[in-house]
């Protein structure tokens, strides 16, 4: 019985890792790339602006 508790611990964590990955991707359908390239894009630009003087 001892020996089907610790088969039991690894089963347990290994459905937790997937529903905690699954919950964790959900909301990379939903939400893009544009926040961050806009950032990138206002970033280079600056630094393009404060090379331009020199």
């Amino acid at each position: 019985m001892a020996v089907l508790t610790w088969l039991l611990i690894p089963l347990v964590a290994a459905i937790g890792a997937g529903l905690w990955g699954s919950w964790a991707n959900r909301t990379r359908k939903v939400r893009s790339d544009g926040p961050e390239l806009i950032g990138y894009a206002r970033f280079r630009e600056a630094m393009e602006k404060s090379h331009s003087g020199s």
